[in-house]
């Protein structure tokens, strides 16, 4: 029985010494698991900030009748080309009858008032002639006689204008709207029939065409609050228009807005900049454009590729693994500074000659997968 036992602890035993020899084998036979390093280098390092907006002329004005009326006749169509004073509507008056019809009665009492007053005026002349009334009394009846007069012409021509829209002989001048500057007729957003309301102190009046030179255009757009503090106004920037094959235009920053507006939870400031438009280019108002504003540049500082970056879960902070030996790595902090996006400035924590982990390599199975 004990020889029975003994004989079946050392077969356990043997099996056991058998295993773990096998396990030792099999551990020493793996091949060191290879990752790929980079290691750092100087270059140039230029961030840069886009800002999203709008094309628009620089010089745009709305053209506004002086003088309610029906649009009679339109002479130019959108897109047009037009020099200043080109004539672009002509307004047909159609006169209110009750403001025609107290015209029309002030010019009644006006003329009665006026032959009462050349009565008095002949009156005393004659009484004047003959030394019966004084000079002054003749002054005073003869000044009486031209404000009768003159009230008699201002009735009248205030019937005239509103009959026919300005005095006989000058009815260009309110019922034909001509162009205020030289440009593009970008909108006109009446039509021949339509009725206008003239322009005043209480009424911005009806716009009958839009003019703008498009050979003038400014850059709006809007920037966030993290960077509108680098922005300087005369800061040489880009603009690119997808609309046209993603072309690039160069500009000049002109204005950076004082004060921000929250949008979407993220307050905006708005900027424009003046853009330079060759001229065989065709450019149409309201473009979407983006443009390309360089905030900070580095030349010849020492980085790495931003990938390589690895960050510590519990402090967030920056590391790196640095090769020591065949298939060995040691982690190392690191001090950041500038980054572009795809390289970041190291201005701690390793040198030139270093190779770093490249730590999400993809693994074989991924690649199998691929």
């Amino acid at each position: 029985m004990k020889k029975a036992v003994k004989i079946i602890i050392g077969i356990v035993l043997l099996v056991a010494l058998l295993f773990v020899l096998k396990h030792f084998k099999d551990s020493n036979s793996k091949d060191v698991e290879d990752f790929k390093t980079n290691e750092p280098f100087y270059t140039s390092i230029n961030t840069k900030t886009v800002a999203t907006g709008k094309l628009n002329p620089e010089e745009e004005i709305e053209l506004k009748p002086q003088i309610s009326g029906i649009v009679d006749q339109i002479l130019v169509e959108e897109g047009d080309i037009v020099q200043k004073g080109d004539l672009i509507v002509k307004i047909r008056v159609v006169p209110n009858e009750q403001s025609l019809v107290s015209a029309n009665s002030r010019i009644k009492t006006a003329r009665l008032a006026s032959d009462n007053a050349k009565v008095l005026y002949d009156r005393n002349k004659a009484l004047f002639e003959k030394g019966v009334i004084s000079k002054q009394d003749f002054e005073n009846s003869e000044l009486s006689y031209n404000q009768a007069r003159e009230s008699l012409l201002q009735s009248q021509n205030d019937y005239q204008i509103i009959k026919r829209g300005s005095l006989s002989g000058g009815g260009s001048a309110n019922t034909n709207i001509t162009a205020q500057i030289s440009g593009t007729i970008l909108e006109i957003p009446v039509r021949e029939g339509d009725q206008v309301i003239e322009s005043n102190s209480f009424n911005a009046g009806t716009t009958i065409a839009t003019i703008a030179d498009m050979s003038k255009m400014i850059f709006e757009g809007k920037v966030d609050e993290a960077e509108v503090g680098k922005l300087e106004e005369g800061k040489e920037i880009k603009v690119i228009l997808g609309a046209i094959n993603e072309k690039e235009f160069p500009a000049k920053l002109t204005f950076v807005a004082p004060k921000g507006k929250e949008e979407n939870g993220a307050v905006q400031f708005t900027i424009k900049a003046d853009v330079e438009v060759e001229q065989s280019t065709k450019i149409r108002a309201g473009y979407s454009a983006n443009a390309e504003i360089e905030m900070e540049s580095k030349d010849s500082v020492l980085v790495i590729k931003e990938a390589l970056l690895q960050f510590n879960r519990i402090t967030e902070k920056p590391f790196v693994e640095i090769q020591t030996g065949e298939g060995k790595f040691e982690k190392k902090n690191v001090e950041l500074g500038l980054s572009d996006g795809i390289n970041v400035e190291i201005t701690d924590g390793v040198k030139e000659g270093d190779k770093i982990k490249v730590w999400n390599k993809a693994s074989k199975e991924d690649e199998d997968d691929d």
